[in-house]
């Protein structure tokens, strides 16, 4: 295998790597990683030692990407899932019920499985509860107590939370559930859907009116159109609640004659019945085209299909040596044993065969390669049911009376019919993101490249940083054998350079063979029309997808940092023209202060050649001290907190003495005391207290962040951070980061005029700090540092 990129490297020792109980690396190279599961998944077959090697080939090099689940968890021994997701049963409407099912979702999340919900089962707010004489709290109260036990569940220490919930669009509290997020910090752990109908589509087609009910009783009455467009609204100022058509789901599910669906996983690839589970791997398509870049670059269609023979087995397999957290989900898996094999790197693919994403050519391609992706799979799967039988629920007659079987090719369905079939449902096209960054930054899922190239500041184990340039993959292929300077061909496109037809274009010639869902995000520019943009849901449903989600940047879900470039102008033109970043990162560790205070005291002893002196006596306390006092609210305490920091001047110049922390929220008395009280000794220690402002900004709350002034801040530290930043910089005692960020921006695009390199929508990580997040596939991706989230 040639080396990989740096960032992969990083990715795979964080999220990957097998290590001990004592941090020490039980996979030494990646191939030890690859071994690893090959070997576990092995187990179940008859002769474990073949299957292994086959497992082993069809992970190397990349070339089949299972889950990150699978990846981290096969063959450890570990009390873990190998499933990604779940959707968990139906919730009754009742007390015992609904707080029984809490119970399951806390322990399906504490062995790292995501969760989905339908609400839609719970009574409206207001409705009359029978034998108290009460008035229900509405299912939306419900999701408040589940999106408390998922930060409880992750600030526990366990891998972070992620739910989808899902509500029918005639429940009678549909339009608070559409407005919900509106609220700041509320239901924060969950993806919002609405489950759209057929009938609403043709309601608001025809603006008829649209009835809300719950169990048979009308409630109130809307127009249909009115309600769509509140939906709109809703996704088009913060991204939510994304949109699934419930009917179509239905209509083409396999099952269609066992289950029913009314949710999905969180980020929707995966429709599923009650404890229902998703189980995903992706073919990379990156690492199989012939010839890239020439006329005759082409898919390797052979040796696609020796990847889908192996990657359908392996995942058959997973399903006999996983864990499930429940009995129900294990009985699930078991008697329908459907996975999810999709796909990966299909833009940086496309790239390489010279189609440009969303043109008709590009859709050609798409069809005729997940043709035969879809083809293989099916038959792959009739095999394994000639060599251990069809799964449990299997129905001849019904099976194949199903919408989506009834479009396969009649041989494979001739074969069905004779043989049965292992897997009820084959495909699905999960988010790719951090598995994509570890497979040497391929383009994500079915998603356009996002930027080709950016830079990332990587932290030393000094604690100072460094920039490092990450190329995408085909990109960086194509530098390598056509050079730096070669003129970069139509096909390379960004996800900045497409129209939102050509996503929807695409995501419609994937979806029509995948026989589950598709997980991508649609991104659109700021300044879409609203109109244009409530276009893009008509166009996904009109043309087959079963769902659609889109992002478009904005002042809820954040800001965001822009960088445009233009080849022909001068390096100067270019820098004035530069849209510079709003949002601030972490500090660069090569600032120093301003002004840095020398010591008086003989017993100081300087440590560097910078002027900066530390020293071993702490600074007297004068009896008067100037200060100033800033107030925080934070979105989740009651009270707000009060921070005064006091300065001494020594030597004619200002610097920090002491900080103290005051609120009437007594839950914070106890740790705001011992952070104020070792910031003093720091500051009375002298020298450059200013690393203090980079360890709090840095600090990530697991249970999430919150927007404040059109920005991210990951924790209450991190606020507090940002307070006595701006008092350092406010007293000349360090620099302003945002006045040196810009200088280097401004000096960096002149410098590198000639590469266009658009980093549009990237947002900042809440883990690292620095500004690449982008949103794609319904979940949050960083760009720097892999961090990801899907809720």
């Amino acid at each position: 295998m040639s080396p990989i990129a740096p960032i992969s490297q990083q990715i795979w020792d964080m999220k990957y790597r097998f290590k001990g109980p004592d941090g020490n690396p039980l996979d030494l190279a990646i191939p030890d990683t690859w071994r690893r599961i090959a070997k576990a998944l092995a187990e179940a077959e008859k002769d474990p030692a073949q299957w292994e090697q086959d497992f082993y080939a069809a992970l190397e090099d990349f070339r089949f990407l299972p889950a990150g689940r699978i990846v981290a968890g096969a063959g450890t021994g570990r009390n873990v899932t190998l499933f990604n997701c779940f959707v968990m049963g139906t919730i009754p409407d009742d007390m015992g019920g609904i707080f029984e099912h809490l119970k399951e979702a806390a322990l399906t999340m504490q062995q790292g499985g995501g969760i989905g919900y339908d609400f839609s089962t719970l009574r409206p707010r207001g409705a009359p509860v029978k034998g108290v004489g009460a008035d229900a709290s509405g299912p939306l109260s419900f999701m408040d107590v589940w999106d408390a036990m998922c930060r409880t569940i992750m600030s526990a220490g366990s891998r972070r939370g992620a739910m989808m919930a899902t509500l029918r669009c005639d429940h009678p509290d549909i339009e608070a559930f559409i407005e919900a997020k509106r609220e700041p910090g509320r239901l924060r752990m969950f993806n919002l859907s609405v489950l759209v109908t057929d009938a609403f589509m043709n309601a608001v087609k025809q603006n008829l009116p649209w009835e809300l009910t719950f169990n048979g009783t009308a409630y109130r009455t809307v127009q249909a159109r009115e309600l769509w467009d509140k939906i709109m609204r809703a996704t088009y100022s913060y991204a939510e609640p994304g949109v699934i058509f419930i009917d179509r789901i239905n209509r083409r599910n396999n099952l269609h004659y066992c289950e029913t669906i009314a949710a999905t996983n969180p980020c929707g690839e995966q429709p599923l019945p009650p404890y229902g589970a998703c189980l995903l791997g992706s073919i990379n398509l990156a690492r199989l085209v012939k010839k890239p870049f020439e006329a005759e670059a082409e898919l390797d269609l052979d040796a696609l299909e020796r990847l889908v023979r192996s990657a359908v087995r392996m995942m058959d397999n997973t399903i006999d040596v996983s864990r499930f957290p429940l009995e129900q989900q294990a009985h699930e898996a078991q008697a329908k044993r459907r996975i999810g094999l999709g796909i990966t790197g299909l833009a940086d693919a496309l790239i390489m065969v010279g189609a440009r994403y969303g043109s008709a050519a590009s859709i050609r391609l798409i069809e005729t390669w997940m043709k035969r992706l879809q083809r293989v799979a099916y038959l792959t799967s009739v095999e394994l049911a000639k060599e251990k039988g069809a799964f449990p629920l299997f129905d001849r007659d019904q099976y194949l009376a199903g919408e989506s079987i009834r479009e396969l090719d009649e041989d494979v369905r001739a074969a069905i019919a004779q043989h049965g079939i292992r897997n009820a449902l084959l495909t699905s096209i999960a988010p790719t993101g951090t598995i994509s960054l570890f497979a040497d930054n391929i383009s994500s899922g079915l998603e356009p490249v996002f930027s080709f190239t950016y830079m990332r500041s990587v932290l030393l184990p000094d604690g100072s940083r460094q920039q490092e340039e990450v190329s995408d993959y085909a990109y960086r292929l194509y530098r390598q054998t056509r050079g730096e300077n070669a003129p970069l061909t139509e096909a390379f496109v960004d996800a900045q350079s497409l129209s939102p037809a050509d996503h929807v274009r695409v995501q419609a010639a994937v979806q029509k063979y995948i026989d589950s869902s598709i997980s991508k995000t649609i991104n659109v520019p700021e300044d879409i029309d609203f109109d244009a943009f409530k276009d893009v849901y008509a166009m996904a449903y009109e043309q087959g997808c079963k769902g659609c989600t889109t992002y478009r940047p904005n002042d809820i879900t954040g800001s965001v940092l822009t960088v445009k470039k233009d080849d022909k102008k001068k390096p100067a033109e270019a820098a004035q023209q530069a849209e510079l970043p709003l949002t601030s990162s972490a500090r660069p560790a090569e600032l120093r202060p301003v002004e840095a205070t020398r010591s008086r005291d003989p017993a100081a002893q300087s440590l560097s050649g910078s002027g900066v002196v530390y020293m071993t006596k702490p600074l007297d306390r004068p009896e008067a001290l100037p200060g100033r006092t800033y107030k925080i609210t934070w979105p989740e305490s009651e009270h707000a907190m009060y921070i005064t920091l006091n300065d001494i001047i020594q030597d004619g110049r200002v610097r920090p003495f002491e900080v103290f922390i005051n609120s009437k929220n007594t839950e914070h008395y106890a740790w705001t005391v011992a952070l104020t009280r070792m910031m003093s000794a720091v500051f009375r220690r002298g020298g450059d207290v200013s690393f203090v402002v980079e360890e709090l900004k840095a600090v990530f709350d697991p249970r999430g962040g919150h927007w404040m002034g059109g920005r991210y801040v990951p924790s209450l530290l991190a606020a507090i951070g940002e307070v006595i930043e701006r008092h350092l910089i406010e007293i000349g005692f360090m620099a302003d980061p945002n006045a040196q960020r810009e200088e280097k921006a401004v000096l960096a695009l002149a410098a590198n005029a000639e590469t266009p390199k658009p980093l549009s929508g990237l947002r900042q990580c809440p883990k690292c700090g620095q500004p690449g997040l982008i949103r794609s596939e319904g979940c949050d991706t960083c760009t720097s540092c892999g961090y990801s989230k899907c809720g």
